[in-house]
């Protein structure tokens, strides 16, 4: 079903019927002719439109945001940055792109060489909804600056948003058809990426859509870049400055209401400070107010659907029949609406779907170590390498954390978070590839070797 279904009540406020096979094509081709005159345009052009879609998303934070907190629930004041971040990102490949995407020139010996960097065609993006605006942003912005055009298959349950993404693009002066939104289920997506006038695909979800869509792409010889689930580990040494180690972990575990790829999930405290840590952090946990996430004092609203509330319910109360301790939280929210309490367990069995799965929603697992190189054991101990944070202000302890923990972000003193200039993305089991900075503008690019004797 493709419809917008209110977090905070379970009312289903829109439906949408997807689109049938001839609309598919037709949107297909329009893509395809919009880029043959599209990726003549120049860098002026395109820093004069995206300068534009940075000033509606400005101007218009506050609607934009209403419409991400209605389809997936995370606070107003959230949704209102998440609008100014896009912005942001669009600034940046303004300021930034023309550069990042200039011939360079190699000496060799004689002659003129030069490398090029040119747009290949249509790129596909399958989108999530737990930051159903900046996801799709941090893909659009530097695609649209190389000379791509761009098809957003977006989730299932952020319709609107995804239909007003594309019509901030269309406002800013972009060509039409420049961008265009795809209503489409799952069942659809293979014949999507199965047509030769899709260039290429880069997706944000699960470990099993990533898969799927990496397997489909690849028999078709597409280059992908995949962001998937991360279970990153916060790791606290007796050297933290304590009082932000425990304020930055209640934001970083509770941040979009819990549903973030590169939210704390795993907090790897030394043992001589862990009883300390585990009282003030259940108690900042505890703390937070839930509530409607219209409401701008909301800092903890619902999940974003029904089976997102009973996934997250069923790997606490395993993981607590298997051992695990429960210091607040622990038991499913009654009333309407999907919402689960700030959960912190302790004591967590090895085994047990806490320790080794992804948590997505608003439940921190804290586990000791005795040494720094079993927390370094601790952090790399999952599938997953997307981001860490360590608190430290020993030098050889962050030199170690820098150099051993196995992720593709790595935080010191700090909560990981996504910034248009740097590079954003993991390796091991979080996915390949990266978003954002000079390398996400380069991803989907011919990269032109050229030499002239």
């Amino acid at each position: 079903m493709i419809a917008t279904v209110n977090p905070a009540t379970g009312e289903v406020v829109r439906r949408f019927e997807p689109l049938n096979d001839r609309e598919i094509e037709d949107k297909l081709a329009c893509a395809d002719r919009a880029y043959q005159s599209y990726r003549r345009t120049g860098f002026a052009d395109r820093a004069r439109w995206l300068t534009r879609a940075a000033e509606i998303l400005e101007a218009d934070r506050d609607r934009l945001g209403r419409l991400m907190t209605l389809e997936m629930g995370k606070p107003i004041t959230a949704a209102r940055a998440e609008a100014a971040k896009c912005a942001l990102a669009c600034r940046y490949y303004v300021e930034h792109g023309e550069r990042l995407l200039a011939d360079e020139t190699v000496d060799m010996g004689g002659g003129r060489a030069c490398i090029k960097y040119q747009p290949i065609g249509a790129v596909l993006a399958i989108m999530p909804w737990n930051f159903p605006f900046w996801q799709v942003f941090r893909f659009a912005a530097p695609a649209l600056m190389a000379g791509n055009v761009g098809l957003l298959k977006h989730a299932s349950n952020v319709p609107q948003c995804a239909l007003e993404i594309e019509t901030v693009i269309r406002q800013a002066g972009f060509p039409s058809d420049v961008f265009q939104t795809l209503l489409i289920g799952s069942s659809q997506v293979e014949r999507v990426i199965n047509d030769p006038r899709v260039k290429a695909v880069t997706l944000t979800g699960s470990e099993p859509a990533g898969m799927q869509v990496a397997s489909q792409a690849g028999r078709q010889i597409k280059k992908t870049v995949l962001e998937l689930g991360g279970s990153d580990p916060f790791i606290v040494t007796p050297n933290a400055d304590l009082d932000r180690a425990v304020r930055t972990a209640v934001e970083a575990r509770s941040i979009n209401n819990g549903q973030s790829c590169i939210a704390a999930k795993r907090f790897i405290v030394d043992a001589r400070i862990a009883p300390e840590f585990e009282r003030r952090f259940a108690a900042g946990m505890a703390a937070l107010k839930v509530g409607d996430p219209m409401d701008d004092d909301t800092q903890l609203g619902p999940l974003s659907t029904q089976d997102m509330v009973e996934d997250l319910d069923k790997q606490v109360r395993c993981s607590v029949e298997m051992g695990a301790r429960v210091l607040t939280g622990g038991q499913r929210s009654a009333g309407p609406g999907y919402f689960y309490p700030a959960t912190v367990l302790t004591d967590v069995p090895v085994q047990s779907p806490a320790y080794r799965e992804e948590l997505f929603g608003p439940v921190a697992v804290v586990l000791k170590y005795n040494s720094i190189e079993e927390a370094i054991r601790l952090a790399n101990d999952t599938e997953f390498g997307l981001g860490a944070s360590a608190w430290t202000n020993d030098e050889r302890e962050q030199r170690l954390f820098i150099d051993e923990i196995e992720a593709g972000m790595v935080f010191i003193n700090g909560m990981v978070a996504s910034d248009p200039r740097m590079p954003f993305g993991g390796v091991k089991r979080s996915g390949y590839g990266r978003e954002l900075s000079a390398y996400g503008i380069r991803e989907f690019v011919n990269v032109k070797t050229v030499r002239v004797a």
